[in-house]
């Protein structure tokens, strides 16, 4: 390693909260999950009773300046019907949205078109919708998880998670005959959004029964 990717190896990285500023390390399970627990409700609770903008922004952005990694470490092995299960599977539709906005997006007309059932309306997203549109919607969900309804924000999550799911089916039968590997990839992405819908939907009623945690 050369003196340059050394010291980037070991610059610090500066997190929007100070729910964020430990690293676990441990392979204990329990610990694992208790930590994931402790920092998901410590940083949204502190967020939500001062929500400032500043604040807001960075966490909108948190994946852009220090990468998915660091939020993986705290919250990826959670349940899925858990609080920090339900922001990794946030920051995850965020991550897909932007890395590529241009499929997402006809994924999402797609999906409209095929579907047409409520789950449009409730996502909010506007019509017609291109890359830029969907990526502010997916800002503007995750925004509302630390600004608004916390229920609402995941119910619109599960939403959006279905029609871009229906539109993934679509695309997969356009190209079942001519290109089964790319019907195969855009399946197992429907299966996967269609997966995350039910998880986030589940959260959103344990969120209103007061029992998401």
């Amino acid at each position: 390693m050369n003196d340059d990717a050394r010291r980037e190896y070991h610059r610090p990285v500066h997190r929007p909260a100070d729910t964020f500023d430990r690293r676990f390390g441990s392979t204990d399970p329990a610990e694992v999950s208790r930590a994931a627990h402790a920092t998901a409700s410590a940083l949204l609770t502190r967020v939500r009773e001062e929500p400032e903008d500043d604040v807001v922004d960075r966490l909108l952005t948190f994946t852009d300046t220090h990468g998915i990694d660091t939020l993986a470490e705290l919250w990826s092995h959670s349940p899925a019907m858990s609080l920090p299960g339900a922001l990794w599977r946030l920051y995850l539709l965020q991550l897909m949205v932007r890395d590529d906005p241009r499929t997402s997006a006809l994924l999402y007309e797609r999906g409209r078109a095929a579907r047409n059932t409520v789950d449009d309306v409730v996502a909010g997203a506007p019509t017609p919708v291109g890359p830029e549109e969907l990526m502010q919607l997916v800002d503007e969900i995750l925004r509302g998880v630390f600004t608004g309804d916390f229920a609402v924000a995941l119910d619109r999550a599960a939403s959006f998670c279905r029609v871009e799911a229906a539109g993934a089916l679509d695309l997969a039968d356009d190209h079942d005959a001519s290109e089964p590997e790319r019907a195969a990839a855009f399946t197992t992405r429907a299966l996967r959004l269609d997966t995350y819908a039910g998880d986030l939907t589940a959260c959103a009623g344990l969120w209103r029964r007061e029992m998401l945690t």
